[in-house]
């Protein structure tokens, strides 16, 4: 094997600017993806299907541990790859594959060529594109993607915080590396100029929040559905609080919302950037963690934007209820990059998009994925075997396909307040980011990804596609239906990001026995808390601008609401996390972040909550937001007892009217007397 120097991305490539020698025996696996060649699978061969393909991404990312976990093997026998590694790989996928087929036989008809998607290659850790450094290439082909896949050695000399920390492959080192970045000052503009649009030219956004509550798992109930860990990489989750691997189609619509309109029950998960910092984060020894590569602190996003635009052909149709969408491709770094749609540019240079690399902004500028997912649908179903042939991207006129129509395009845009990585030292002075990935993906740019399950309100959805055709820009919040905060607090407790009115620092501190919720700037559980003590919440100078009137039930009353640390989510009995892929019926690890909470909770502002008492909120089913295990991350937990809905608001307004009631009868008894005595005083004269 080979020992493998990469350039550091500084133009002129000098020796003292260049990155620390890494000695890599490991280089990455390159299977053929089953999944996405299995584009007729009938629905009764569904379940069993999914179940075995998350089995081979199992396989895989086993066989990429082992492989790492072997360098000193791997260099003292030329052939132990092969015999202990690549072809125990290559009978076991040869089994699960025959399941496959066997499964779609019984109730349709059996698919040829699978058999020969068994094998599996070993990429050497080498640098396959050696003079293109990070600030040289101009960053608008995919088709060189993911061309920089060494790295994965681990430099043995050097502990930051505890942690192996890369020289060049990453914290856990399986990368990034510094050819997977560019500067995009030296990028030149190559986004298509959307000016002078026609079709169906309006617009309409919907608010969700960034994730301040800190939602994550490593499921993916589109692609491995009923499988924990399915996905090998932690997602961020806004909009629906209810998504897991477990998650039914009739969760998702009973489950809490973290978007402003709460008519917006929408999923939006995309894969988590992290700074490979040493940082040990909930998951550092989990599955879909540390464990599979996926190490350092969790980067809250700064802002999230989504909006949805139309056709320039013509009007939009609404989308189906329920319907699935995958953007971009979590493999394309061993698939190549015929699904790819990764974006990723900085502010301020917005018209430089990089595919398959990660950027380098200048000081003052932040980092920028950006989504744009398909917009046309075949107008039947909302799903397909391989996840993508039910919907396409327009052509570049704007046009369908025949079969096809056109559907509201999403596109995201996320931002976050990171630094350019120092890259001259591997990122030990400033370090570097890069998204989860599948293990053997090695965190490249070009495997970015986005997903969305659509779970609108019909009548939500009919008015986005009026406001598109009819050429308006349109808010979800100024549209009808209950408004919740608009930022992450869909799951019963209202982190206060983003949208709050930033009063105070929200410590959310209970006094014993007072019955007064010391809420200094943030509203516990959105306007939904009904105090044990008096039912009351007293509002504190300083505090929440529109404090509860006490309706809702307070489930924390007896809980610490500064949680040191915060607790993992319930297992189900039988089996430990290396049967959490086996597809089972176990449920899925749902792992808080305390980092990524912290810093939500100091960002944008923790004051009072933006709507006073807002009727949508969904209740308070879930735990308070200093807590960081994702309670809504679980589907039993939508739709628990307790969760009141619009009917708390009720409750508020009718308890205020009848505090009132004596207030105002002893205003007319003084109004009264005022007026006969002043009839007294008159007759006096």
């Amino acid at each position: 094997m080979v020992v493998n120097v990469y350039a550091s991305a500084t133009e002129d490539g000098s020796p003292d600017d260049s990155v620390q020698q890494v000695n890599s025996a490991a280089g990455t696996i390159d299977c053929p993806d089953v999944g996405g060649e299995l584009t007729e699978v009938p629905d009764g061969a569904r379940a069993e299907v999914d179940k075995e393909l998350a089995a081979l991404d199992q396989q895989i990312a086993e066989a990429y541990q082992r492989l790492q976990n072997s360098v000193q093997a791997q260099q003292q026998d030329s052939g132990f790859a092969d015999n202990a590694i690549m072809n125990p790989l290559k009978e076991k996928r040869g089994a699960t594959i025959e399941r496959i087929a066997i499964a779609i036989d019984r109730v349709g008809d059996r698919p040829d060529g699978l058999d020969s998607l068994a094998a599996c290659e070993l990429r050497p850790a080498e640098n396959q594109n050696a003079g293109q450094n990070g600030g040289e290439q101009d960053g608008g082909d995919q088709n060189d993607a993911g061309q920089n896949d060494g790295g994965d050695g681990q430099d043995q000399g050097d502990q930051q915080d505890g942690q192996d920390q890369q020289g060049n492959g990453g914290q856990a080192g399986n990368g990034p590396v510094a050819a997977d970045y560019a500067d995009i000052t030296s990028v030149q503009p190559n986004a298509r100029n959307e000016g002078g649009r026609q079709g169906s030219t309006g617009s309409f956004s919907t608010a969700c929040g960034v994730n301040a509550n800190g939602v994550f798992n490593s499921d993916n109930v589109i692609v491995a559905p009923g499988v924990s860990n399915g996905a090998h990489h932690f997602h961020d989750y806004v909009g629906n609080q209810g998504n897991s691997a477990f998650a039914s189609d009739e969760d998702l619509a009973a489950a809490d919302t973290s978007c402003e309109n709460q008519g917006d029950k929408s999923s939006y998960f995309w894969p988590v950037i992290r700074l490979q910092n040493g940082t040990a984060e909930q998951d550092a020894n989990s599955p879909g963690g540390g464990i599979e590569g996926n190490a350092g602190e969790i980067v809250t996003p700064k802002d999230v934007t989504m909006t949805f635009e139309g056709s320039p052909r013509g009007e939009v149709a609404e989308m189906p209820r329920l319907l699935r969408i995958i953007t971009g491709d979590a493999k394309a770094f061993v698939n190549g990059t015929p699904n790819a749609n990764a974006s990723w540019s900085c502010t301020g240079f917005e018209d430089r998009q990089l595919k398959d690399k990660y950027p380098l902004c200048p000081s003052g500028s932040d980092v920028v994925r950006t989504f744009k997912f398909q917009s046309c649908w075949d107008g039947r179903n909302i799903d397909s075997a391989n996840h993508r042939t039910h919907v396409a991207f327009a052509a570049a006129d704007g046009s369908c396909a025949a079969g096809f129509k056109a559907i509201p395009q999403l596109v995201q845009r996320i931002v976050y307040d990171v630094d350019a990585p120092s890259l001259q030292d591997g990122g030990r002075t400033t370090p570097l980011f890069a998204v989860d990935s599948f293990p053997e993906q090695l965190h490249k740019a070009v495997t970015d990804h986005g997903d969305f399950i659509n779970v609108f309100d019909e009548d939500l959805m009919r008015e986005m596609v009026d406001c598109i055709n009819d050429g308006r820009e349109c808010d979800a919040a100024d549209v009808g239906g209950d408004q919740g905060d608009g930022d992450d607090q869909g799951d019963g407790g209202d982190a206060g990001q983003g949208d709050d009115q930033g009063q105070g620092q929200g410590q959310g501190q209970e006094q014993p026995g007072s019955g007064q919720d010391q809420n200094d700037g943030q509203d516990q559980n959105d306007g939904q808390d009904q105090d044990q003590n008096d039912g009351q919440d007293q509002e504190q100078p300083g505090g929440d601008q529109n404090q509860d009137q006490g309706q809702g039930q307070d489930q924390n009353e007896n809980q610490d609401e500064n949680t040191a640390e915060p607790t993992e989510t319930a297992q189900a009995p039988g089996g430990g996390d290396d049967e959490a892929n086996q597809g089972g019926d176990k449920e899925p690890q749902v792992l808080g972040s305390l980092k990524a909470t912290q810093r939500g909770n100091a960002a944008g502002g923790e004051g009072g909550d933006k709507g006073a008492d807002n009727a949508g909120d969904g209740g308070d089913a879930a735990v308070a937001p200093e807590q960081t295990t994702p309670v809504a991350n679980i589907p039993s937990a939508a739709g628990q007892p307790g969760s009141q809905g619009s009917e708390s608001a009720t409750g508020d307004l009718a308890e205020t009217g009848a505090q009132l009631w004596p207030t105002m009868i002893g205003g007319v008894a003084v109004l009264a007397g005022v007026v006969l005595l002043r009839r007294v005083s008159r007759r006096g004269y």
